[in-house]
């Protein structure tokens, strides 16, 4: 098995054919999207494919260790993880192959006007341990 991290991007990636701001979609369309999610996690679950998926807040801030006192917090000077990450899913798969079709499923959620967003995801393996360590 290997596990893989689907990234939902709120911008950063190429556009998306039905490429309508989720801010501009009438309710039903949302609900119908998060659905979509629910539906795509759940069977995934039932496959034993699904490890864990969040859908994230618009809020973020960039932090890091300063030596003593408080940590500095910033808005940049990099894009904003919080303007580009909209969400992401884990998924522990049979190999490459299934990770990359179960991507273009996902790339199908319904958008505005209830026809599929065709977005792009960013799909990236887990970094496993490829060596040995001998003496």
């Amino acid at each position: 098995m290997a596990k893989y991290l689907l990234l939902k991007h709120y911008r950063g990636a190429p556009a998306a054919v039905n490429d309508v701001p989720m801010t501009q979609w009438a309710p039903e369309e949302v609900t119908a999207h998060v659905a979509y999610m629910n539906a795509f996690a759940d069977r995934l679950r039932e496959s034993g494919e699904f490890v864990d998926g969040q859908a994230l807040a618009p809020q973020g801030e960039w932090v890091r260790y300063d030596g003593e006192g408080r940590p500095p917090v910033t808005d940049g000077p990099f894009a904003e993880t919080k303007d580009l990450i909209a969400g992401w899913m884990v998924i522990d798969v049979d190999g490459h192959e299934r990770a990359v079709e179960l991507a273009g499923e996902l790339s199908a959620a319904p958008g505005a006007g209830g026809k599929p967003i065709h977005e792009w995801l960013e799909l990236r393996p887990f970094l496993t341990s490829s060596h040995t360590i001998t003496e």
